[in-house]
């Protein structure tokens, strides 16, 4: 399998997935990238997975579905472009003879999910749109921290090398944030001078994993020592996981 980081729109990632004739697409917010790379490649597009509503992920399903007739799989109660096959937590979908799992992760939107399968060229992969980035964790647009929050820790509970697509790239602006929580995070300090070294050279920094941002990523380590004191210096309980992380988010909200 082949996995391409598509660019789009400023900063947006549009996943292809593909075994040298038939190809998915996540979070298409462009047709054009895509139908240049199907070109490019001599692909037939079979599949568009969708995580969220945003425009920015949804924008290229219709020009897509027209023009390739490809199924189109997303979140059981969000507004995506019919016709539309609709999942929620525990469902799954089988494409290029793989089986993605359907995790519901609430809190950027409120039918937000993620998909994941256990082997693809022998790892995991995750396809987690807008809720989890590499050092980071989107907007909560919708859904509430303790939504959020439990999101996170059913990514975080996937295997170590799970590798992580996030659909921005965002990591140097958010590796910033999370040097200014844990200055003295000695992984993230030799992660983020990779990160640095990758965009020099005009490369993604992703995929991630989630061993990673376990090490790095502030909002899947709000129950550590120092990311819960910088937490109670702005005022929330250590004893309230949900208030540790609400605090975290609206630092980085402002920062």
């Amino acid at each position: 399998m082949n996995l391409l980081a598509l660019p789009a729109f400023s900063d947006n990632y549009i996943w292809l997935l593909h075994d040298g004739r038939n190809a998915l697409v996540v979070d298409p917010g462009d047709a054009q990238p895509v139908l240049h790379a199907l070109e490019q490649s001599a692909l037939h597009l079979d599949a568009i997975l969708v995580t969220h509503h945003h425009a920015d992920h949804v924008g290229g399903v219709d020009v897509l579905r027209e023009s390739t007739g490809a199924r189109v799989w997303g979140p059981a109660t969000e507004r995506i472009p019919k016709p539309v096959r609709r999942l929620k937590e525990g469902d799954s979908v089988n494409e290029l003879g793989l089986g993605f799992k359907v995790i519901d992760v609430p809190g950027h939107t409120a039918g937000h999910i993620a998909f994941y399968c256990d082997a693809v060229n022998g790892s995991p992969l995750l396809f987690c749109g807008d809720t989890l980035f590499s050092g980071g964790c989107g907007r909560l647009f919708e859904g509430t921290p303790a939504q959020m929050l439990a999101s996170l820790d059913a990514l975080s509970a996937l295997p170590a090398n799970t590798q992580v697509c996030c659909t921005h790239e965002y990591t140097l602006a958010n590796l910033k944030f999370a040097c200014a929580v844990e200055p003295d995070n000695a992984d993230l300090k030799a992660y983020r001078a990779w990160c640095v070294a990758q965009r020099a050279d005009n490369k993604p920094t992703l995929p991630s994993t989630i061993g990673r941002e376990r090490q790095i990523n502030p909002f899947l380590r709000t129950r550590s020592p120092g990311v819960v004191a910088q937490a109670v210096a702005r005022h929330a309980s250590p004893q309230d996981e949900v208030a540790v992380f609400a605090a975290i988010r609206e630092w980085k909200n402002n920062f």
